[in-house]
């Protein structure tokens, strides 16, 4: 969670004083948890945590270069991304959704879905082929 925190906020103090709030409001909240993935259920509360905090300081958070991230700048090809995505599955349009829109790692996903490490690698690969031949029509 710290390291989910670390990368949107790029500082180390904010993203430490980010997941303490988060542990507080989830030892709060502890009495209505249902008994989910615990790993999803934490990160959702740090994500939301996240957004109150921007929201209160009322400033953006840093994006980086996208020459440091080597994403190409985005252009009108992203309209045919997204209707790549939405022909997708669900299940796999939501796996790329969270590992490359939201940030999440593979690890993160794992311990939110309660699949394995390797399995998510393997859905992410096929997800990512799935959109690869969705995409290439489009083109």
């Amino acid at each position: 969670m710290c390291g989910f925190l670390l990368r949107r906020t790029r500082d180390p103090h904010l993203a430490e004083d980010l997941a303490q709030e988060t542990f507080v409001k989830a030892t709060r909240a502890l009495l209505g948890w249902r008994g989910e993935n615990a790993a999803a259920w934490l990160l959702t509360i740090a994500r939301n945590v996240l957004v109150d905090h921007v929201r209160r300081s009322r400033r953006e958070l840093v994006l980086p270069n996208p020459d440091e991230l080597g994403v190409p700048p985005l252009h009108v090809e992203s309209l045919d991304v997204r209707d790549a995505l939405e022909r997708l599955p669900e299940q796999q349009c939501r796996l790329l959704t969270l590992v490359y829109f939201e940030g999440f790692s593979m690890v993160e996903v794992a311990a939110m879905t309660g699949r394995s490490h390797n399995s998510i690698k393997t859905a992410v690969w096929r997800a990512r082929a799935a959109f690869a031949d969705l995409y290439g029509k489009n083109q």
